[in-house]
């Protein structure tokens, strides 16, 4: 262990944040995998997760990093053939192949819903209809009235005005489907076609819709997680090009809901707005969650959850865990706090006892303070669990130094090495 922690102090920067993405082949069922202790997992807090996860009625788990699987579960009777529902976490998959249709020039996301569907495709005025575009559809911006009995009914009388297109964000079902039907109008066949001789042959990502829903196997889901951290690339091969479509989709749409992109939720963003509520919320979606990432959410707690920073895709098929999305006793939120616990590293010592060197708080919320036992100069690192470097600096006569630590919450380590470069002294640190 001792070893271990050193070791991911020295090099795991320069050997796991440089490697390349893996990926799996497109048939069969090879996939590579990484040990969780090669990233430092404690069996005992892989056993919480999994208690959690089971008590959430969770059916499958997959967790990747740079393509390999770190751990891949199946709870019950559901195994790795079986297929569910991604609810509304297929939203996101729609979005890439919206990008899709476009690059192939199909249809531009400017353009008029109406040229697709045709005039009167809902009960607004012809002024009112002809401000909707496709990007308010994937936006949740249309304008179109949410408080209706039936927010999946699609014909003209249930898409009913509330707001000019543009001035209010709304999650709402029907005008999310009735993308679908442009993406099958402009193709010129079924939705279901356009994946499947589009996207399925060069990404092996399978599945089928069904009144608008996407079915899969776990993997084809963890497969598409890949496919997105890797912008559009798999395996070398550009499936989807426009880079610009592709960090808008990631990026806050508008200002109304900051958290929302193109059918894509956005965590660390300064405020937030969830489902049938108009209320906005102060804050991250997923304080527990790393700050840069974004993800599909579907009902019933269907995720797919992807962390650039830490070259992480994580993926979660079952029932609904009870929890209410955007609250920080969420479903996420409580999700997020087990993975961040995953860490095993404590503290290991080289020339000095672990009593020497003193974090406190630990836990800290910002502010914390470290003192330690000699006046050499000593340099500091503070990193992650994936060997990211979130601070630095110099420990040098004091011996006190008081650190103002604005960084997201979850598993760091303080690496102290000596003038000559010689790794010393490691210890975990928390971000609350």
């Amino acid at each position: 262990m001792k070893f271990y922690v050193v070791l991911l102090c020295l090099f795991i920067d320069q050997n796991l944040i440089s490697q390349s993405s893996y990926f799996p082949p497109l048939t069969g069922d090879q996939w590579e995998t990484i040990s969780p202790s090669d990233l430092g997992w404690c069996q005992q807090e892989i056993n919480n997760l999994d208690s959690f996860l089971i008590e959430k009625g969770t059916k499958a788990i997959i967790i990747l990093k740079k393509g390999k699987i770190v751990k891949e579960t199946y709870y019950g009777t559901f195994t790795r053939d079986s297929s569910w529902y991604w609810a509304s976490a297929g939203k996101s998959l729609t979005s890439f192949l919206v990008g899709m249709a476009q690059e192939k020039g199909l249809l531009n996301i400017q353009d008029k819903t109406s040229e697709y569907l045709g005039k009167a495709w809902t009960s607004l005025t012809s002024d009112q209809e002809d401000k909707i575009t496709l990007w308010h559809q994937m936006t949740m911006t249309t304008g179109l009235n949410d408080n209706v009995p039936d927010d999946n009914c699609m014909t003209p009388l249930c898409l009913q005005y509330k707001a000019d297109a543009g001035t209010r964000w709304a999650y709402h079902n029907a005008p999310y489907r009735l993308i679908q039907d442009v993406v099958a109008k402009a193709w010129g066949k079924s939705y279901q076609n356009f994946m499947t001789t589009q996207l399925s042959p060069k990404t092996g990502i399978n599945g089928f819709w069904y009144d608008y829903i996407m079915y899969s196997k776990p993997r084809s889901m963890a497969r598409f997680g890949l496919l997105v951290l890797n912008k559009g690339i798999w395996n070398g091969q550009k499936i989807l090009s426009d880079e610009a479509f592709l960090n808008a989709s990631v990026s806050p749409s508008q200002n109304i809901n900051k958290s929302y992109g193109l059918l894509w939720w956005l965590n660390g963003q300064t405020s937030f707005m969830i489902p049938d509520l108009q209320t906005v919320f102060s804050g991250s979606l997923i304080p527990n969650a790393p700050n840069d990432m974004y993800c599909a959410l579907g009902k019933n707690d269907q995720k797919i959850y992807i962390i650039p920073s830490q070259d992480m895709v994580i993926i979660r098929m079952g029932n609904d865990g009870g929890q209410i999305t955007g609250a920080v006793s969420s479903f996420d939120n409580l999700l997020w706090a087990k993975i961040n616990a995953l860490s095993c590293v404590s503290s290991v010592s080289g020339y000095f006892h672990n009593r020497e060197f003193i974090i406190s708080p630990n836990p800290f919320s910002q502010n914390v303070s470290i003192t330690y036992p000699t006046s050499d100069d000593l340099i500091y690192d503070i990193k992650n669990i994936y060997g990211k470097v979130h601070a630095s600096g110099v420990l040098n006569m004091a011996q006190k130094v008081d650190l103002d630590l604005n960084i997201p919450s979850g598993i760091y380590f303080f690496c102290v090495k000596n003038s000559f470069g010689k790794q010393i002294f490691v210890k975990k640190m928390i971000k609350i």
